[in-house]
């Protein structure tokens, strides 16, 4: 992985290339930024431009030995660490080592629920065990092999419980010219006494604009549906191509279709319509709040009188102007929260049915007969 092919966050590469330029390269990094930002490709670009044995000004040279194997993933001298979901006790990521080489090389921006179905691991707990931090203890014990460093990349240490208390003293003093390179998302969720031992790279959003340049190049899209899709992922890139991906699912129709029979209180067809939502899987269903939650926003700031800051497509649009005649700043903020409480039920694992039945009604109280929930304490068990 070079720079070169990483999408925007130019600030942030030169700031990598000058430390080691300069010999600053700290042994323990946090990469933080948020999902499809490229975290993950910069922490291994990093890697590749450090153990390149003939750097360039801006990125390595991608044609040394050590560039080869680190395009391939097959260093002996780059680790992985990541979740995953044990089998047996002493499964390590060493144990899925396949599948995350071609999970990555297909897409260096894949969120855990792509690795996930990678993995068939459907409704499994993703953690990062005790085991696989012995191995990582083991691993960064011995002294690099060809390269000048020996390098392990740790993507989402947020899996990792009480038991990466015991990885503090191998990242506190680890040998010599070892570098450990944490890619993180929620900083909250990272033990505080591992965040207290690395020096933080701050890793931004994508602009639209690079989106969509990415879109229109890649997925040879016409400009104005490229644009619509890099404003609907917020500078999410792995989020871009899931709604690209997901397209076929018609999620407009769908969400119409739903806010229909809620505001028109047909409950016989909303029965028949939940049983279609939870036909289509979990990331379907995902994608479809998503977009959902994001058509109320637009209809918020059309309410809040921003109508200008709405850029959506032509059927879009007049969904939107129609549907916020209907209703009012209480009932749309209401609709975005119970679309992002079942977003969130959806994602650990809740029965489709009971939960899409369950937000439906809450939609007719809503629109229909101008309940608006009090509280938010519903609990949706599989």
């Amino acid at each position: 992985m070079q720079f070169r092919d990483i999408i925007g966050q130019e600030s942030v590469k030169q700031h990598l290339i000058q430390t080691v330029k300069e010999s600053r390269v700290s042994h323990a990094q946090l990469f933080l930024g948020p999902e499809g930002s490229g975290s993950l490709p910069l922490a291994l670009a990093y890697a590749q431009y450090i153990s390149c044995q003939d750097k360039q000004p801006n990125d390595s040279c991608g044609e040394c030995s050590s560039c080869r194997k680190y395009q391939k993933l097959i260093h002996p001298d780059l680790h992985f660490s990541y979740p995953f979901f044990a089998k047996h006790k002493e499964d390590t990521a060493t144990t899925f080592a396949a599948e995350w080489r071609e999970a990555f090389l297909a897409n260096p921006y894949l969120n855990l629920d792509e690795w996930r179905n990678q993995l068939e691991a459907e409704n499994k707990q993703a953690n990062i065990n005790i085991a696989e931090c012995h191995q990582i203890i083991q691993k960064l014990s011995l002294k690099p092999f060809e390269a000048e460093y020996k390098v392990l990349i740790m993507w989402l240490p947020e899996y990792l419980d009480k038991e990466g208390n015991t990885l503090l003293k191998v990242i506190e003093e680890p040998q010599q010219k070892t570098l450990f390179l944490l890619v993180a998302q929620n900083q909250d969720q990272i033990l505080n006494t591992i965040l207290s031992r690395t020096q933080l790279v701050k890793i931004g959003r994508l602009a639209d604009q690079e989106v969509k340049s990415f879109l229109m190049e890649s997925h040879h899209l016409d400009e104005a549906r490229a644009a619509q899709i890099a404003y609907l992922s917020e500078g999410n890139l792995q989020a871009a191509q899931t709604i690209l991906a997901g397209e076929i699912n018609n999620n407009f129709e769908l969400f119409v279709n739903w806010m229909r029979m809620c505001f028109g209180n047909q409950v016989i067809q909303v029965i028949d319509f939940v049983d279609t939502l939870a036909k289509l899987g979990r990331e379907n269903q995902k994608n479809l709040l998503r977009y959902g939650i994001k058509l109320i926003r637009e209809s918020l700031m059309v309410l809040s009188g921003a109508n200008q800051l709405v850029h959506l497509q032509t059927a879009e649009a007049e969904f939107i102007r129609k549907f916020s005649a209907t209703i009012d700043l209480a009932k749309a903020e209401a609709l975005a929260n119970e679309m992002e409480k079942s977003h969130y039920h959806v994602e650990r694992n809740a029965n489709p049915r009971i939960l899409f039945l369950d937000v439906s009604l809450q939609f007719i109280k809503i629109l229909k007969f101008n309940t608006l929930p009090l509280t938010n304490g519903t609990q949706y068990i599989n």
